[in-house]
This record gives C-alpha cells, structure tokens and sequence, in this order.
C-alpha cells in the first residue's frame, strides 16, 4: 500500500505544534531547567532538533555535503553531546526562531519528494517516508525530555503509531549498533493504541511477541524509559532479548534511563 506522504507530513506538523505547546510559552529561566538526559537541558533538545532538521534537509538536497558531516560524526569530530553544548548560548528567542524555521524548512522539501526515494543517513539509508517518520519520532522523544523537566504529562494520540513502526523497523539496528549478530527469528508486536485500537507488526505465527500498551513501548523503544517502569510484555528468548537492547534512533546506544526513575 502506497505510503499518503501528505497525512505522515501532517501528522509531523501536528507533532510540532503539540511540542510548540510545551516550550513557546516558557520562561527564558525554563530553558536551562535540566531535562532526563544526562548533562542535558531544555535548550538543548529544541536545538538538537533544529540541527538534525537541518541535516536532514542536506541529505535530501545535497547528498555530497551530508556525506562530508556523517564522516566527521564518524571520525567523532561532532556527537549529541557536541552539538547541544555548540548552541547553548543561544537566547531563547533565537533557538525557537530557528527550531521554526528549520521544521518549516524540512515540511517543505519532503513534501515535494517521492515517498520512496532513498535518502542517507548516519544509520542505513532510509526512505523519505521513513526521514519523515523519523523526524516525527525524534520531535515526541526530544517533546518527552521537555515534558519530563517541566513535570508535564501528554495526552497520548494515534500519532504513537509512526513512533511504534520506526521502533519495530529499527529492531536490527538495535543489534548493528552494538556490533551484536541479529537473530534470524521473527518477532511479533502487538501493541494497544491510546484509543483501544490495535496495532501490529511481524507474523502472527510468530514464536516470539512483544505486547503491550503503545506508548509505553514508544517509551521504551526511544529509551525514554527503563524496560522495568513500562508494561510492555516480551514472550519468547529472542523478544527479551531485543527489549533489552531496543533503540528506535540512529547513531550509537544511548544510556537510557534508569529502573524505577518513572516507577508511577
């Protein structure tokens, strides 16, 4: 089934607007307020953003020049932690105005490209649709480090699902990322959406299944929570063993988060 570009760029914007919700209206004092991520502060996960939109937008449109900023990443010449301490100093009004800017940006120029075409990236090359997922993913990840600083909580929404699929997709890179085989063995993923609905992934014959509520496998698979505070059910040794090491994003493994740091 042909992927509706236009309803996964609608559901990126939504996302960016719900996002938007949390920080246009802070205080230039909640900026520095430290978020989850180690050493990290509010600030940092809105640049974090920008930048990566704006990386995202060289891949697409100048395949060369990206290729030049995945080597330096490679060589370690720029990481996460890097990029975030480079723009501290910016004011918040700068930040958001570039956070608005670089998103504007890449709705844009993904909106005019073919689902299918094939788009690199510091992980496997992906396609636009996938980019777009991608960045869909990052933005309620990175949204749930802001809300997580603010002591915010967010209404789940269908939305969940781009988040689940980019988490299930990116099980064997789970695996590459820490130099681990990856298993021959199928996984089933039966998840619950935040409306009831249900949604999966993998054969339903599958030997091995990973079970429960969305969000919190979108919680997990982001690392945005420790396995131990979520209710999502893995059946099966290879199912286990994929939720220990889940990560729905590219580059190396995060440290995540530790057991009992959510445990309501």
């Amino acid at each position: 089934m042909p992927v509706d570009l236009s309803a996964l760029i609608a559901d990126l914007a939504a996302e960016t607007a719900a996002l938007r919700e949390l920080t246009d209206p802070l205080a230039d004092a909640d900026w520095r307020l430290p978020t989850p991520a180690a050493g990290w502060i509010v600030a940092d996960q809105v640049s974090h953003l920008a930048y990566f939109d704006e990386v995202s937008v060289t891949a697409a449109v100048d395949p060369k020049r990206f290729a030049d900023i995945a080597d330096e990443a490679v060589r370690g010449a720029t990481d996460a932690d890097a990029i975030a301490a480079q723009f501290r100093g910016l004011r918040p009004a700068e930040l958001q105005e570039w956070f608005a800017t670089a998103r504007d940006r890449f709705l844009e120029v993904f909106s005019g490209l073919d689902p299918a075409q094939r788009v690199p990236w510091f992980g496997p090359p992906m396609s636009v649709a996938s980019s777009v997922t991608a960045r869909l993913m990052e933005t309620w990840a990175h949204g749930q480090d802001i809300a997580d600083a603010l002591g915010a909580v967010r209404e789940p929404t269908g939305r969940l699902r781009h988040v689940a699929h980019i988490g299930v997709g990116a099980r064997a890179y789970s695996y590459f990322a820490r130099g681990l085989p990856v298993p021959a063995e199928p996984v089933r993923v039966e998840l619950v959406g935040p409306a009831g609905e249900q949604w999966s992934w993998g054969p339903a014959e599958a030997e091995n299944l990973v079970s429960g509520p969305a969000l919190d496998f979108c919680l997990l698979v982001t690392q945005r929570r420790h396995r131990a505070d979520t209710a999502v059910k893995a059946s099966g040794a290879v199912a286990d063993d994929w939720l220990g090491i889940a990560q729905s994003f590219a580059g190396p493994p995060g440290t995540g988060r530790a057991p009992g740091q959510f445990a309501s």
